[in-house]
């Protein structure tokens, strides 16, 4: 339920940004985005906000989506409900103040062990997923994540970014404003930038990984009797 809940709502406030900006309503899309990253919108054009958006669904059906469903597989409803625990913990508080940087710190670090194997099925499955939605290889996708995916700062967003990058022949990465706070990463892909269309090819890409992900829980679950 929880992991429905979470790749509808991922869905549809993509969806929001990138009606907003094919009809260049920048304010609108701005108001959309704190919805789905921690990035500032003051900040971002329309260039920038593609690319907010592009990566947020890229790293959320990983940690929203296809996470919850394999805990949930494995480990019943006391795993999904540990992992939502420390997915939102992370969120609140991981590497987020001074005064808790410690606590955000373990935060982040049980974060980062909960979904590196989620987060690599989610890479996998997008490549299996990309000929389906974008027509692109595999092959090729897995390539760009194995090059990429390491490069990012998080271990595990990387390879999801990575991946999106590559199937919608995008390219990720670059200058982030977070609280006021300038971060450069390394780019992941070596396509063009994202433009508004690409967002809802996102969307589809990611509505196939969640499809996949289901199924492939459903088979966790009876193979292991969950």
């Amino acid at each position: 339920m929880w992991a429905v809940t979470g790749a509808r709502s991922l869905q549809f406030e993509a969806e929001r940004a990138a009606s907003s900006l094919l009809r260049r309503d920048l304010a609108a899309a701005r108001a959309v985005l704190p919805s789905l990253c921690g990035r500032d919108p003051a900040t971002l054009d329309g260039a920038g906000m593609a690319r907010a958006v592009v990566e947020s669904v890229a790293e959320n059906t990983s940690d929203a989506v296809v996470a919850p469903l394999l805990w949930g597989a494995v480990a019943g409803i006391p795993g999904l409900v540990a992992y939502r625990a420390v997915n939102t913990l992370d969120a609140m508080v991981g590497y987020r103040s001074a005064r808790y940087l410690r606590f955000g710190w373990a935060s982040a670090r049980m974060d980062d062990v909960a979904n590196w194997i989620p987060a690599r099925v989610t890479a996998a499955l997008t490549a299996a997923c990309a000929p389906l939605v974008t027509g692109t290889s595999p092959v090729s996708v897995l390539n760009v994540v194995r090059r990429d995916g390491g490069r990012h700062p998080s271990p595990n967003a990387g390879r999801c970014e990575a991946a999106f990058a590559a199937a919608l022949g995008v390219r990720l990465g670059g200058t982030n404003v977070y609280g006021g706070v300038t971060e450069t990463r390394p780019d992941l892909g070596k396509g063009r930038a994202p433009e508004p269309e690409d967002i809802r090819r996102a969307v589809l890409l990611s509505r196939a990984v969640t499809v996949s992900a289901t199924a492939l829980a459903v088979l966790i679950a009876l193979l292991t009797g969950g």
